[in-house]
């Protein structure tokens, strides 16, 4: 990955592709490297969705080597939902892709000055960009076809749908999985409004004539491999439960645990969770000719992923995840599996992220425009964002907007972008992660829920504020270095247990690239990304004083506990502090 493709879409006589050597940028990728770019060449106080932001795609330091669960895409840039930086991460096949092309990011500049779409097409001879209104307004699956028609089934596609060309903040990017589905998605932040903005609806990926990556030591990295698969798989997370219930499993645990946001966190367990649990969601699959067991893209050995048919036997959507479910499901009191499996169906094909269309249509749930439970009420608004009309606008820029649209006062965003699906004052650790996140409420970012709940890596009591800020500051550190690499986030459960796991990761990158990292140097990298992002939001106008949640977490008792959130901000304050 010796090359950045830039493409500047708003130049006299179309777009521009030009391929320059990765340069400054050298040595890292995946958040890493969107983050590098943006922070050094995004305008912080630039409107997100106008010429001067950069959408950049970036595989990770892994990708496209034969290293297991290295499939991950960063996608970066100013996000038009929180106004601050933003890293989405998506698996599916584009960054392998992306990366056998020897690509270490594309970035899309400038915009168009008319509204016209653009299809992108790239393999081993280099670029074409062509005009494509034909495209316009169709859903992603509709796309992928039209691609598949177009160019073969050797392909990878990253696309938008209309919730993308229409600029709602809630819109993901998405990218296909080992069927050519448009099932994996970098939903988090809006980045699809920006894709949108730049005029491109799919960008088509063929990586036919080109090699796997090789390491600079070939037989130290595959040992290191072998040696990373077995830590996997010998994981009881990693190697059974993800495997076997994917990552729906959460459901019955965190509903035990009492930290399962309800009804617009308004409760801590939802009394229909075991008609949408994991466990029901498997047998549900396999019942129906689908799979509880499947991976989003070659190289996956955790697996975490399935296929969900409907009650005919007929292909309907990948497995919905757990945030899926918890958002469309619990949060707005429904309990019908089928129903939620839609409601994942359209948010792919509309191109939404399903965290942020689920905790909305809980805001409007709570606002009356709906009734908590009204599964087909849920499917009728979803609609409503795809179809564009006022209604829909409100609800697919997100929870805050549509709670100022509403007058509703519990509105769970952190710098306006929706919580997911662990609720803080169940679960404080994840709430310190939420609050002080440079990418808003974002569970991912330092998954505390590790050692809160699952007891990986140690355990912190869920319910006490203290050694939360020690742990979710490790953690945000630790998650933005593997962020880097381009695994599945899901490797932590084993590297957090098992150090030998830790050091096959290490090995491989070592083997790789012929470096000598320690342990420090992957803290180091963690310290340095967050940085930068850090820098770029305080350039953008933001202050420790949105590094908060919400009020109502602070004064709402939630059942079954009966807590609130505890943390002190002042303790907030000092995350960042190593």
């Amino acid at each position: 990955m010796d090359n950045i493709l830039r493409i500047i879409m708003g130049p006299e006589g179309g777009p521009k592709a030009t391929v320059i050597p990765v340069g400054e940028y050298a040595g890292i990728g995946g958040r890493a490297l969107t983050s590098a770019i943006v922070s050094k060449e995004v305008p912080p106080l630039c409107h997100p969705l106008g010429a001067d932001n950069k959408l950049v795609f970036a595989p990770g330091l892994l990708s496209g080597t034969a290293a297991a669960m290295s499939g991950r895409l960063s996608v970066g840039c100013k996000s038009p939902l929180t106004g601050g930086i933003k890293e989405a991460n998506s698996g599916g096949q584009a960054s392998q892709t992306l990366a056998r092309l020897g690509y270490a990011a594309i970035v899309l500049e400038g915009a168009p000055k008319d509204d016209n779409i653009y299809k992108i097409f790239i393999n081993k001879d280099g670029v074409e960009i062509n005009l494509d209104n034909s495209l316009k307004m169709l859903g992603n699956y509709a796309v992928v076809e039209k691609m598949k028609a177009e160019y073969g089934d050797k392909i990878a596609c990253i696309s938008i749908g209309p919730a993308g060309e229409m600029k709602m903040c809630a819109a993901s990017v998405a990218c296909t999985d080992m069927e050519l589905r448009p099932t994996r998605h970098a939903g988090r932040g809006g980045v699809g409004a920006v894709m949108g903005a730049k005029g491109v609806k799919v960008i088509v990926l063929d990586d036919s004539g080109m090699k796997m990556r090789s390491p600079k030591d070939p037989d130290k990295f595959r040992e290191a491999n072998k040696n990373w698969v077995d830590g996997l798989k010998k994981h009881p997370v990693t190697g059974e439960g993800l495997p076997a219930y994917g990552t729906n499993v959460l459901t019955n645990i965190l509903n035990e645990a009492g930290a399962y946001p309800t009804k617009n966190f308004s409760l801590g367990q939802f009394a229909g969770s075991s008609k949408i649990s994991g466990e029901t969601e498997a047998a549900t699959e396999t019942t129906r000719g689908g799979s509880a067991t499947h991976g989003c893209h070659r190289g996956c050995v955790i697996q975490c992923s399935g296929i969900y048919m409907d009650k005919n036997g007929q292909y309907l959507t990948k497995q919905p995840e757990y945030e899926t479910v918890w958002a469309h499901g619990g949060n707005c009191g429904i309990d019908d599996l089928d129903a939620i499996a839609m409601l994942d169906r359209l948010d792919d094909d509309y191109g939404l992220d399903t965290i942020e269309m689920g905790a909305t249509i809980g805001v409007a749930m709570e606002a009356g425009v709906a009734k908590f439970g009204d599964a087909q009420a849920a499917i009728s608004l979803v609609h409503e964002v795809g179809k564009g009309t006022p209604l829909g606008r409100i609800l697919g820029n997100g929870a805050a907007v549509t709670g100022k649209a509403f007058g509703v006062e519990r509105v769970p965003v952190v710098k306006n972008q929706a919580l997911p699906a662990y609720d803080p004052r169940g679960v404080q650790g994840i709430g310190v992660t939420y609050a002080t996140s440079t990418m808003g409420a974002d569970h991912t970012a330092g998954y505390a829920v590790t050692a809160n709940i699952l007891k990986v890596g140690g355990y912190v009591n869920p319910l006490t504020p203290e050694g939360q800020v020690e742990l979710s500051r490790n953690l945000q550190i630790a998650t933005a270095a593997v962020d880097a690499t381009g695994m599945c986030l899901f490797i932590a459960f084993a590297v957090l247990d098992q150090p030998e796991t830790f050091q096959a990761l290490l090995d491989m990158l070592n083997a790789f690239y012929g470096l000598n990292l320690t342990g420090d140097d992957v803290t180091a990298l963690g310290k340095s990304i967050l940085k930068n992002e850090r820098n770029f939001n305080t350039k953008a106008g933001f202050t420790p004083a949105h590094d908060r949640l919400p009020e109502f977490f602070k004064k709402e008792l939630l059942p079954p506990h009966n807590v609130t959130f505890k943390v002190r901000d002042e303790d907030l304050d000092t995350v960042f502090n190593w």
